[in-house]
């Protein structure tokens, strides 16, 4: 067994099913625990890994060992798993939060310690993973982890001090863009789309603003500005979105779950 995953939620659900779609494992070198009967068979069926119910199994079967479950459990399970730690064992958490300083001393021992913010676009190969290491960690190790994100989307090595700031640029924001969709959306059926239909529209558009950021290198403002013709319709519906407060709205947004981040 290679890789080893406590907890398999959504998030570690599609990490995996990249790893497995560009064939960085085999399912049977993955392990995975759940903490009900259920939540093993739904695993098993989706993903074809080896499940278990105990996560200390984990620990013995894996050398590479994701933390994948809630914030508020963190402290529990490594205090569950801890005595199994070796020098050999790399450890991944996927947690905002919890420094590496923190997981260290949870630990017990001098591990190298990787943290990483994934977000849920994974689930469709679309992913951004900001991933910080401890001084431990060595070339090899870092590759191999920049290989399983990669599989699954971007990778950026980012010094700690930005984690909170991952947080908020790529894991949390997702939410705030299926938000801004699910607006548009509203308002295109409000003008006779059916529903699917202007989902479809909303989505490729905001898919294909984002694409033109990366592709062409240009400030968002001035791709903003291409699409504003002098008196026309987007100009318009750029004042209404200055005069109802968006930019300020998505700023407080984003610290608001930076800071959050801070306290768990």
């Amino acid at each position: 067994m290679k890789v080893g995953f406590i907890g398999c939620g959504n998030m570690a659900t599609a990490m995996i099913s990249g790893m497995l779609k560009n064939g960085l494992y085999e399912k049977e070198e993955i392990i995975v625990s759940n903490l009900t009967e259920a939540g093993s068979k739904r695993s098993q069926e989706k993903l074809g890994v080896v499940t278990t119910l105990n996560n200390r199994e984990v620990v013995e079967k894996a050398k590479v060992i994701f933390l994948a479950v809630k914030p508020q459990f963190y402290e529990e399970v490594i205090n569950e798993v801890k005595d199994l730690f070796t020098l050999e064992h790399l450890v991944v958490s996927i947690c905002p939060g919890k420094t590496l300083a923190w997981l260290e001393e949870k630990c017990g021992q001098p591990l190298r310690i990787v943290r990483m913010m994934p977000n849920t676009p994974a689930m469709v190969g679309a992913g951004m993973t900001g991933v910080t290491i401890n001084e431990r960690v060595t070339d090899e190790d870092a590759a191999m982890v920049k290989a399983i994100t990669d599989s699954f989307g971007k990778t950026e090595f980012i010094p700690e001090r930005l984690m909170d700031a991952v947080n908020c640029a790529s894991g949390a924001s997702p939410a705030y863009v299926f938000m801004f969709i699910e607006a548009m959306a509203d308002a295109v059926v409000a003008q006779g789309m059916p529903r699917k239909q202007a989902y479809a529209f909303c989505s490729q558009a905001v898919l294909g603003a984002a694409k033109m950021v990366q592709e062409t290198g240009r400030h968002p403002g001035d791709l903003k500005d291409m699409v504003c013709s002098p008196a026309g319709t987007t100009i318009e519906g750029v004042r209404m979105l200055e005069k109802y407060g968006m930019r300020s709205a998505v700023y407080e947004a984003l610290t608001a779950c930076a800071e959050k981040g801070k306290k768990l």
